[in-house]
């Protein structure tokens, strides 16, 4: 029987603390890798949202789901999963979390007797309220980087992004 000698991990290469274009290597990547740099901005983001939503006891899927039903009413939750783009099996806990703290309600879909539709509760919408009221705070702290300007440039560009299926 022959023993395989064990695996030694290679180390990073010494860093110089001076050497600006190490430190600078993800700013010059994300100019030529726009989808690199989005995915790591949409981390940037969902960091902040996560810690802005800490007091409130909804996650970050569960407000947009409120979010969603405040603005355009009662929806299936195959709906809110296609819109949000929340994959069906999130979804589905994430109802049932908001459903378990009378946040929303499971009714018939007027329209589909197959399907139920999800609608607001009185306590969603006044939770709904509660979340908003912070929303500045995690725009502020997601996006402090940028100017108020550059914020408008930033979300019509994604915008735009967003339009192309």
């Amino acid at each position: 029987m022959t023993t395989n000698p064990p695996r030694t991990r290679r180390t990073s290469p010494s860093r110089d603390a001076e050497d600006t274009s190490r430190r600078r290597y993800f700013a010059t990547l994300a100019m030529d890798r726009p989808d690199i740099a989005l995915c790591r901005a949409t981390t940037v983001v969902a960091r902040a949202v996560d810690a802005e939503l800490t007091g409130y006891n909804v996650t970050a899927a569960q407000h947009l789901v409120l979010k969603m039903l405040s603005d355009v009413g009662p929806c299936s939750q195959q709906e809110l999963s296609e819109q949000l783009r929340i994959d069906r099996s999130v979804m589905v806990g994430c109802i049932d979390g908001l459903e378990n703290s009378g946040l929303v309600r499971r009714e018939r879909h007027p329209k589909d007797r197959r399907a139920n539709a999800i609608t607001l509760t009185a306590e969603g919408l006044v939770a709904l309220a509660e979340v908003e009221s912070g929303v500045p705070r995690l725009l502020d702290r997601a996006f402090q980087a940028l100017t108020p300007a550059e914020r408008k440039t930033l979300a019509r560009l994604v915008a735009k992004i967003l339009e192309v299926k």
